[in-house]
């Protein structure tokens, strides 16, 4: 026992394996996920600069919206940014309060974002099945209630998996299979029972996860029967519109999640996941403003009188 933790004193920062060590494909892949990190800051801009400054846009949706592209902006630099710095500098050590820094922001922004799709699913369902109702329902006091909320309990829920991981002992080794300190790629080199963890893990899961999916799904239960009452087809059309950005974006980022984090341990494959939360942290953050710019013609508007407009 005395050698075991004198040796758990040595372990004062991990190693980042990251996705190649490749040194062409290092330089490969420095250049595309760079030019992913730009694509992803200006498409998130371009969506929150005209939300922002245009007053025809400050509806509850596009509130939501803006927060959301907010949102992938902090997710999508929560990971890349360091992913960038590693190929830039070669160096791929991480200290263990950076490490835990850096897990507990993704599991917050990651938990946000759940909760944030399911707010903005219920956006929906009261502009479409309430629509008499919903300026009352949908004030603005509400929505900011309803967003603070979100990034509230984004912060908050996640962090007795980060207590509960970071008082684990690791003894060594010290090398993270992963991009990022992902807390499953973590609980790997701890050296001793994780079962707690991995429970707590799993019922955070159902909160974080099918809790909000399950209320989404519901709500668009609800939308369906609605819209299909409508007579005019250029109604049902409409009223489909302005959920189709959304649910496409549910979709991608909610079946990656769940094939990552729900998936059986016997078909857990560490190159597989990889290349999961690589999709999720990276590319998932920098389609979302695209989804929505190319099927929003206020959006479009908006920015184009923004550009537009005489800056003296």
């Amino acid at each position: 026992m005395g050698t075991e933790m004198k040796n758990q004193t040595l372990v004062t920062e991990f190693i980042l394996a990251g996705l190649s060590s490749n040194p062409k494909m290092q330089s490969f892949f420095l250049g595309l996920f760079s030019i992913i990190y730009i694509i992803t800051l200006l498409g998130n801009l371009i969506i929150f600069s005209p939300i922002c400054l245009d007053p025809h846009l400050h509806t509850p949706m596009y509130f939501f919206l803006s927060n959301l592209s907010l949102l992938d902006i902090c997710y999508s630099s929560s990971t890349i940014f360091h992913l960038l710095s590693n190929f830039l500098f070669q160096r791929r050590t991480i200290s263990l309060v950076g490490c835990a820094a850096q897990m507990h922001l993704f599991l917050a922004l990651a938990t946000t974002e759940c909760i944030l799709l399911a707010v903005m699913a219920y956006d929906r369902y009261t502009a479409i099945c309430l629509p008499l109702n919903y300026r009352v329902v949908m004030s603005q006091r509400t929505c900011i209630t309803l967003a603070v909320a979100s990034w509230g309990c984004g912060l908050i829920l996640p962090i007795p998996h980060t207590i509960l991981t970071w008082r684990l002992p690791f003894c060594g080794p010290n090398v993270i299979n992963h991009f990022f300190c992902e807390m499953p790629a973590v609980l790997r080199l701890a050296c001793s029972d994780t079962q707690l963890i991995e429970l707590v893990t799993q019922v955070g899961c159902l909160f974080t996860l099918l809790a909000p999916i399950t209320f989404i799904f519901v709500s668009y239960v609800h939308i369906l029967a609605a819209v299909l009452k409508i007579n005019s087809s250029m109604g049902r059309q409409k009223a489909f519109s302005t959920c189709f950005s959304h649910l496409l974006v549910v979709a991608l980022f909610y079946g990656t999640a769940f094939f990552r984090y729900m998936q059986p341990s016997s078909f857990c494959s560490l190159e597989l996941n990889k290349v999961l939360s690589l999709f999720y942290t990276v590319i998932t953050p920098m389609l979302n403003p695209i989804i929505y710019s190319l099927r929003n013609k206020d959006v479009k508007m908006a920015l184009i009188k923004l550009l537009d407009k005489d800056p003296f």
